[in-house]
C-alpha cells in the first residue's frame, strides 16, 4: 500500500470515549463473522479429511501437512502480522486477510492434487495471520467504554470457544450432502458478508510511524519451525537416521536458537523475551505448547478411527466430538471461575493434563468392536474436561501483568503456541502412527481388509499413547514451574483477548 493512500485516512488510531462508533455493534457483527471462519477452518476440514484424501489420493504419511500447513503458516505468521496491522493500517490488513483467506480457500476447494491441495492451505494460514490480529485490534479500538468492552470481548471469545464445535459439526454436514470441497467453498460466503461489512462500516486508522518489521526474526522463526515440522514429517519416510531427517530437526534446533538471540538484538522484537521470562506466564505457553500438540493429533485420528474403522459418517463424526467441546467449555469455566481463584494454577493445571493423558491411555483400548456409548464417549468427556483445566488458566496466565505495550504480542503469543505445538505435534504423532502401521504390515498380507483394518488400529493406538506420553510430561512441567497460591491480578493491566 502506498504512503499516500495510509496518510489519507482521517480517524485517529484511539477514538474518543465520548463518541465511539455510531455502528460498533454492527462492527462487532462483522468482526465476528471473520473470527468465525478462522476458527472454523481449524476443525471444519479435518471431518472432510478421509473424503480429500481418497478423492486425491495421497498417502497416510502426507495427509497430515493438510492440517499442519495451514497451522504452521498461521502460527508462525501471527506475531509478523500484528507488526504489519500497525504499519499498514488496521482496515486495509483486515480487508487484504479476508479476501486472500477467501481466495486461497476457492483454490484449495477446487485443488486437483495434494500439492495444490497443501499450498493453498498454507495460504489460508498466511492471510489468516494477517486477518486475526487485525480484527483484535479493530475490536480494541472500537470499544472504548469500559463496560461495552467487556460485553464486546465476551462475544468475541465465546465465538472463539464455540467454532471448533460449530466446524465440526458444519465440516460434517458439508462433506456428507454436498462435498468435502464445500468445507473450503464456505469460506467464500463468511468472507463475502464480512468484506462487505468492512467496508461500508470500519473506518481507516492513522499509520504507526514508530512501528517496524522485525523481517530478520520473521525469516528466523518461520524456517526454524518449518525445520522442525519437515523433519519429524520426513522421519516416516526417510527414517529418523536419514540426514535429511535429523537434518532438518538439527537446522530448525539452530535457526530457533538463532531467533531467541535475535529477540534479546533486535529494535523491536517479534516476541520480547520479557514476556516469556516470568514462572507462571512461561510455564503456560509450555502447556498451551502441550495441549495443541495432543488436541490436534485427537482429532485427527480419531476423526479416522470413526470414519474408517467405524464407518462413521462425516455428521455422525462431527457429532461425536460435540460432547468433548462441551466438556471442555465446562472445564474452562469451572477452572476460570471456581478453582483458579481459590487455589492457584499449580493443582489445577496438572490435574488437567493428568485427566487428558489418562484419556489418551484410555483411547488406546478401542478396536474394532468398540461401542460410542461405553468405550468412545467417556474418554472423550475425561479428555475435554482436562484440556479445559489446563487451556483457560493457561491463556488467562500467559497474558497476566503484561505492559500495554506488551499485551498485543502476548495475546499473539498465546496462539502462536497452540498453532505451533499442533503443527509439531500433528507432524510427529503422524510418523509415528505411520511408521506403527507399516511394522505391523510387515510380513502379512496388505490387501486383507481384516489386516488393514487392524494397521489402522496400531496407528490410531500409537498417536494416543504419544500423545498421553506429551500431556504426561506437562504434568511434569507444570508442578515444576507454576508458582505456588492464587496469582495476583491487577486492576489496572492492559486488557488483553485471545483468538
Amino acid at each position: 500500500m502506498s504512503k499516500t493512500s495510509v496518510d489519507t485516512a482521517t480517524v485517529s488510531v484511539l477514538p474518543s470515549a465520548d463518541a465511539p462508533p455510531r455502528h460498533r455493534w454492527w462492527i462487532l457483527t462483522v468482526i465476528g463473522v471473520a473470527q468465525l471462519m478462522v476458527v472454523l477452518d481449524a476443525t471444519i476440514v479435518n471431518i472432510a479429511l478421509p473424503s480429500a484424501q481418497k478423492d486425491l489420493g495421497f498417502s497416510d504419511g502426507d495427509r497430515q501437512w493438510v492440517v499442519t500447513a495451514y497451522a504452521l503458516a498461521f502460527g508462525s505468521l501471527l506475531l509478523l502480522g500484528g507488526r504489519i496491522a500497525d504499519l499498514f493500517g488496521r482496515k486495509m490488513t483486515f480487508l487484504v486477510g479476508l479476501i486472500g483467506f477467501a481466495g486461497a480457500s476457492a483454490v484449495a476447494g477446487a485443488a486437483s492434487s495434494f500439492e495444490m491441495l497443501v499450498v493453498a492451505r498454507a495460504a489460508q494460514g498466511l492471510f489468516g495471520a494477517l486477518l486475526a490480529p487485525a480484527a483484535l485490534s479493530l475490536l480494541t479500538v472500537t470499544f472504548t467504554d469500559a463496560k461495552e468492552r467487556a460485553k464486546a470481548f465476551a462475544v468475541y471469545g465465546a465465538i472463539a470457544g464455540a467454532g471448533g464445535g460449530i466446524g465440526l459439526l458444519l465440516g460434517g454436514i458439508l462433506t456428507e450432502y454436498l462435498d468435502w470441497r464445500w468445507t473450503l467453498y464456505v469460506n467464500i460466503a463468511f468472507a463475502a458478508v464480512a468484506v462487505i461489512g468492512g467496508v461500508l462500516l470500519l473506518k481507516g486508522t492513522t499509520r504507526d510511524k514508530t512501528s517496524t518489521i522485525d523481517i530478520p526474526g520473521a525469516l528466523l522463526v518461520g524456517g526454524g519451525l518449518f525445520g522442525l515440522v519437515y523433519g519429524f514429517s520426513n522421519a516416516e519416510s526417510h527414517d529418523w537416521s536419514s540426514p535429511q531427517t535429523w537434518g532438518f530437526l538439527a537446522a530448525g534446533v539452530v535457526l530457533l536458537a538463532a531467533f531467541t538471540w535475535w529477540q534479546t538484538r533486535a529494535a523491536h522484537p517479534l516476541l520480547p523475551l520479557r514476556v516469556l521470562l516470568d514462572r507462571n506466564r512461561g510455564a503456560s505457553f509450555l502447556a498451551l505448547l502441550i495441549t495443541g500438540a495432543g488436541m490436534f493429533g485427537v482429532f485427527l485420528f480419531l476423526t479416522y478411527y470413526l470414519q474408517q474403522s467405524l464407518g462413521y459418517t462425516p455428521v455422525k463424526t462431527g457429532l461425536a466430538f460435540l460432547p468433548m467441546i462441551a466438556a471442555l467449555m465446562l472445564g474452562s469455566t469451572l477452572s476460570s471461575t471456581v478453582l483458579i481463584p481459590r487455589l492457584g494454577p499449580k493443582p489445577v493445571v496438572p490435574l488437567g493434563m493428568g485427566l487428558a493423558a489418562a484419556a489418551m491411555v484410555w483411547l488406546t483400548a478401542l478396536d474394532l468392536n468398540s461401542s460410542f456409548a461405553t468405550d468412545i464417549l467417556p474418554p472423550l468427556v475425561v479428555a475435554g474436561l482436562g484440556l479445559g483445566l489446563v487451556m483457560a488458566p493457561g491463556m488467562s496466565l500467559a497474558t497476566a501483568g503484561v505492559s500495554v505495550e506488551d499485551s498485543g504480542v502476548a495475546s499473539a503469543a498465546v496462539n502462536t503456541m497452540q498453532q505451533v505445538g499442533g503443527s509439531l505435534g500433528t507432524a510427529l504423532l503422524n510418523t509415528l502412527a505411520t511408521s506403527a502401521a507399516t511394522d505391523y504390515l510387515a510380513g502379512k498380507d496388505p490387501k486383507d481388509p481384516a489386516v488393514l483394518a487392524q494397521s489402522g488400529l496400531e496407528a490410531y493406538s500409537t498417536a494416543y499413547g504419544w500423545s498421553a506420553v506429551f500431556f504426561a510430561a506437562g504434568l511434569v512441567i507444570s508442578v515444576i514451574l507454576y508458582r505456588r497460591g492464587v496469582p495476583a491480578t491487577d486492576p489496572d493491566a492492559a486488557p488483553v483477548v485471545h483468538m
